[in-house]
């Protein structure tokens, strides 16, 4: 009889532990369905404003933290109007990574304005700007950094301080992955050289929809020879802006000319058809690299393509990026 209690009473035990690890089981999966999509496992959690920037940031970070870009490819920084879902994105992030030189204007206001406890950085920033006159005496920093692959890398390495800094038993895989992509970026700018190098002289003239490619045409050699709109893509062209436009065009006698992946194209269009010359086939990158599957899905792919457009549209000879690993 004994016997019989004791074996009854390690039933009614075994299944009071299961039920108790049935609700334990239970509970756990609640709470896996109801995380929110900012739960990154354990690893820091990383905000970037811009697309460049995110492209940039996740080569450095790797596998070791999580990278969330507000902006989607394609989209203007410069008219980015934010969303209550980005708000929650930089309150909840441990590292806000930005341009800067007020690139994207109303997602500098929000994160300025959102609490959390993120470190900000503009990544931009870190390279001494170009200052541009906006007429009417305003001069302001040209916030396109990113045309230059030697400022891209600068950009990595401030990317790289901030990640260390951020999550410090890390260090040897940002590190690494920092030298590698520098490296490439430092072929890339060579690359670039070589290529501009092919156009004739006379053809080595840029005139694009806005002002984006500053410090690509100081970098590379070639004259940015007229632009549509100034910096930002908020400004309008007045209709003599276009003629004066057209009348440049005419003059310098540039093989064509070109529109960017950001702006609606028909302005530019008719520009092209004033002046009797010719669109480019393909529209370059600007503030934004490609969406994905595109040939400019990452900022490296994004300036082959640009080289490579510029090139074939004024007359030089393309050759394709290898680079050394």
């Amino acid at each position: 009889m004994a016997v019989t209690t004791h074996s009854k009473a390690r039933y009614f035990g075994k299944a009071v532990l299961g039920v108790i690890l049935g609700l334990l089981i239970h509970g756990c999966t609640q709470a896996n369905s109801n995380r929110s999509v900012s739960v990154t496992d354990g690893k820091p959690q990383v905000v970037a404003t811009s697309t460049v920037i995110a492209d940039l940031a996740s080569e450095v970070g790797g596998e070791e933290i999580q990278v969330k870009g507000i902006l989607q490819p394609g989209a203007d920084p410069h008219v980015y109007e934010p969303v209550p879902a980005d708000s929650r994105f930089l309150e909840e992030a441990d590292l806000i990574l930005y341009n800067g030189y007020n690139l994207e204007p109303g997602l500098i206001k929000l994160m300025n304005a959102a609490g959390g406890k993120a470190r900000k950085l503009a990544v931009g920033e870190v390279v001494q700007s170009l200052q541009l006159d906006k007429g009417k005496g305003e001069i302001v920093p040209d916030p396109h950094v990113w045309g230059s692959a030697e400022n891209a890398a600068a950009m990595v390495n401030a990317i790289r301080d901030a990640l260390i800094e951020l999550s410090p038993e890390d260090q040897e895989k940002f590190t690494q992955n920092a030298a590698q992509l520098t490296g490439e970026l430092n072929q890339l700018h060579s690359w670039i050289n070589q290529q501009i190098q092919t156009i004739p002289s006379q053809n080595r003239q840029l005139v694009t929809t806005h002002d984006a490619f500053q410090y690509y045409g100081r970098a590379y050699g070639i004259a940015i020879a007229g632009t549509l709109i100034g910096i930002s893509t908020e400004e309008q062209p007045s209709a003599q802006t276009v003629q004066r436009l057209v009348e440049s065009i005419k003059k310098i006698g540039v093989p064509a000319i070109f529109a960017e992946t950001t702006i609606n194209p028909a302005l530019i269009t008719t520009v092209a058809q004033e002046a009797g010359v010719k669109l480019a086939p393909n529209q370059l990158y600007s503030d934004s690299i490609g969406a994905k599957g595109s040939n400019g899905d990452s900022y490296i792919k994004m300036m082959q393509a640009n080289t490579r457009t510029i090139v074939e549209a004024l007359g030089g000879k393309y050759t394709p990026f290898q680079p050394k690993k």
